[in-house]
């Protein structure tokens, strides 16, 4: 058989439904297996960097591997920034790249790149296979890798001759899993007795805590603890529990920051986040300072990266939770009851402005809505003013922050997560750069709805240069495009908001029930300075 033809039935043996990526005379040998494999479906986009970005989002809530091919050339180096976004995100993905024959190597061959060595410094594993018979080993090598300990995107190029060469019948190796991580038990016990003896703490949750939401709540309650969140977990714990204070970091809440920069708490369990820049604003030393820092992570990595971290939990997160909830039930203590967050409701009003416009936005769509949110301005308003009134509704990639992802992850979350609306928040500048992946949804019937907040700038650059040099140039801003006019001409339902009156329910779900995709283009200059947290104090006293 085929090299490659051995490389598609390994991925058949592991259930891979969708193969995101665009065909090419050195990937095509890949594509034409395909054809006697429906079990797999390629899914062709209009932008390798799009295809990265759904196959993230799929690897993400569908918990399997994804897979995301390439031609040689342009397509591998536009793949590569999907994999430094996969690599943050700590996701399961196979990239594979075509290459040119091996005898035209160094030799100027059509396309030619030597690839490999640019995907090592985004990935777990990158290799360039010069001989058939090594081409299915080292995809199962490469698979194993992304699956195990800590998940992450891998590489493997491809030479178009190398696919094609005939190999002797090759026997399928077992598809790998992933064996769970167990955090010390010696650690485990450091952890409850300081977690039981310690007045008062708080729990700050980062991303990490996906699949572990439920029982982080049930630890929070058990000790009476509050929770704050970094904005990369924002959507995961829902804003009506009583013991939630709201997000830190990044376009945060002050009921958070009040308790890392004011509150008497002399203990810090920090699940599933890495205390990245955006999550501690800034990197603010008062998130240890004078208090035991409790860290849990699969990542061994992040513990003492940039706070001393007191007891390390080197474990997967809801093993390492559930073992810390039994030992804390098998001690007896009390907790007095801690003051719960006074709450309020955000009020929509008339005025046309980003933050009613998203609000009135959310009142009007379900609650079990899941938003993918982009790279802009609005995304700060999405982090401070948006409700999280279901668990895992809100995808924000603020931790790499490409502008565009937002939109190839609206595709790859609804195809790993069919029966739940999906909504993209994106805005003019993203969907400039991945907008029309809207005909990727449209062919493949994915129902998707996109906002596109339309401001006619790159408003997050616009006022991140005007707090920090107190000007803006010019040519931030652009000419002023009707993308729901576009929209028209690709044939997708849209509707242009031009004020409040606009955005009424019967429009909004009409465009929510669409068999595939549509538009709501919110169009508005809103000059505000979006609700960013310690980020506007950071950015106006910078050089300073």
């Amino acid at each position: 058989m085929k090299s490659v033809k051995a490389v598609v039935e390994y991925l058949k043996s592991g259930d891979v439904s969708y193969i995101f990526g665009i065909p090419a005379g050195s990937v095509n040998a890949f594509f034409d297996e395909l054809y006697d494999s429906p079990e797999i479906t390629p899914i062709i986009t209009k932008h390798e960097g799009a295809a990265s970005y759904m196959a993230a989002a799929y690897a993400k809530y569908s918990n399997q591997l994804a897979v995301c091919i390439g031609s040689s050339g342009p397509g591998g180096t536009n793949l590569v920034t999907g994999a430094a976004n996969a690599m943050r995100e700590h996701l399961p993905i196979l990239f594979l790249t075509g290459a040119v024959p091996v005898s035209t190597m160094g030799h100027n061959a059509s396309q030619e790149l030597n690839a490999h060595p640019l995907y090592e410094s985004v990935t777990k594993y990158s290799k360039r296979v010069d001989k058939a018979e090594n081409l299915l080993p080292e995809i199962h090598k490469a698979v194993e890798t992304a699956l195990s300990g800590v998940p992450g995107p891998v590489h493997i190029a491809m030479p178009i001759d190398v696919q094609l060469s005939e190999v002797e019948e090759q026997i399928i190796p077992p598809y790998p899993s992933r064996s769970p991580l167990l955090p010390e038990e010696k650690r485990l016990n450091e952890a409850v007795i300081r977690l039981t003896d310690s007045p008062r703490g708080f729990i700050f949750a980062g991303q990490g805590i996906r699949g572990s939401i439920h029982q982080v709540i049930e630890l929070a309650e058990l000790l009476n603890w509050p929770i704050i969140s970094s904005p990369q977990a924002k959507g995961m714990i829902p804003a009506s529990h009583p013991l939630y204070h709201g997000v830190f970091g990044f376009a945060g809440h002050e009921s958070a920051s009040s308790i890392i920069n004011e509150g008497n708490y002399d203990t810090i369990l920090v699940a599933g986040s890495s205390l990245g820049e955006t999550a501690t604003n800034n990197y603010n030393s008062n998130i240890s300072k004078n208090r035991t820092l409790i860290q849990i992570d699969f990542d061994s990595s992040v513990f003492n990266r940039r706070y001393n971290c007191d007891i390390p939990l080197y474990g997967d997160m809801d093993i390492t939770l559930s073992s810390l909830i039994s030992g804390i039930k098998t001690v007896s203590f009390t907790r007095n009851s801690l003051v719960e967050e006074v709450r309020f409701t955000e009020e929509i009003t008339e005025e046309y402005s980003t933050k009613n416009a998203l609000l009135k936005l959310q009142h009007l769509l379900p609650k079990k809505t899941r938003y993918t949110v982009d790279i802009g301005e609005f995304m700060a308003y999405v982090i401070h003013h948006m409700d999280v009134v279901d668990t895992e509704s809100f995808d924000i990639n603020v931790h790499f922050g490409a502008m565009g992802s937002g939109i190839g992850s609206a595709i790859g979350s609804k195809l790993a997560d069919t029966d739940r609306p999906t909504v993209c928040i994106t805005g003019d500048g993203c969907f400039f750069m991945h907008g029309m992946e809207l005909l990727t949804a449209k062919e493949y019937e994915i129902p998707v709805l996109f906002v596109v907040m339309n401001n006619a700038r790159l408003g997050m650059v616009h006022h991140g240069h005007a707090l920090q040099y107190k000007r803006a140039h010019e040519r931030f801003s652009q000419e002023p495009i009707n993308i729901s006019a576009m929209a028209e001409t690709m044939g997708i339902p849209s509707l242009r908001v031009d004020q409040m009156e606009d955005l009424n329910q019967n429009t909004v779900l009409k465009l929510l029930n669409q068999p595939g995709p549509s538009i709501l283009e919110i169009a508005l200059v809103d000059n505000r300075v979006p609700p960013m947290g310690d980020r506007v104090k950071f950015l106006s006293s910078f050089g300073k």
